[in-house]
């Protein structure tokens, strides 16, 4: 892996991020966490979350101990990532109807109002703020991106595997990343 890289996993919320952070690790690549988030019912595998990503732009310190590994950064927070650093990206992609099922899902075990904002709203908010997002991470002079789905992930994990692996020059183990995927974890299916 390149030493100097930060491999950045972001995406809308809901949409694997967790999963691949995993994954990269199963495959070799060291994740920046900080385990203040642990593990629950909505990510019973873990968060994989590092809590000063939250801080940008004002912290940035951590940057320096990113690089050579890969880090979660909430997709608002992308475009707070400073130049003098050079990024792989992989963003998470994933049906938008299964996204706001599993945040409504995940808004009833915490207690709060699922229907708050409705589903309408929600289905363009989220096509409006992941394209706002692809605008800022093309037009990152030092961000190369990779968009994975995590539906295809589900339907054909080694062909997506094959992506990743080849986005990081071939150096990620296969069978391990393959190996994470969990079909039973994969509950809040579009019909």
């Amino acid at each position: 892996m390149e030493k100097d890289v930060i491999t950045i996993v972001s995406g809308l919320p809901r949409s694997g991020t967790s999963m691949m952070m995993k994954m990269l690790d199963e495959g070799g690549l060291e994740p920046l966490t900080d385990n203040v988030r642990t593990a629950d019912k909505d990510n019973p595998e873990g968060y994989y979350e590092f809590e000063r990503v939250k801080k940008l732009p004002e912290d940035t310190g951590w940057l320096e101990d990113a690089k050579g590994k890969a880090v979660k950064v909430l997709a608002e927070q992308i475009k707070h990532l400073p130049e003098g650093y050079d990024y792989n990206v992989i963003f998470m992609e994933r049906n938008l109807e299964e996204i706001i099922e599993s945040q409504r899902k995940m808004l009833i075990r915490q207690g709060k109002d699922p229907d708050k904002v409705s589903r309408e709203e929600l289905r363009d908010m989220f096509t409006k703020y992941r394209r706002i997002l692809k605008n800022e991470i093309s037009s990152h002079p030092n961000m190369e991106v990779i968009y994975v789905s995590y539906n295809d992930i589900m339907s054909h994990p080694e062909v997506s595997v094959d992506s990743i692996i080849a986005f990081h020059n071939g150096e990620l183990d296969k069978e391990k990343m393959v190996n994470v995927i969990d079909e039973d974890l994969y509950r809040n299916r579009a019909e």
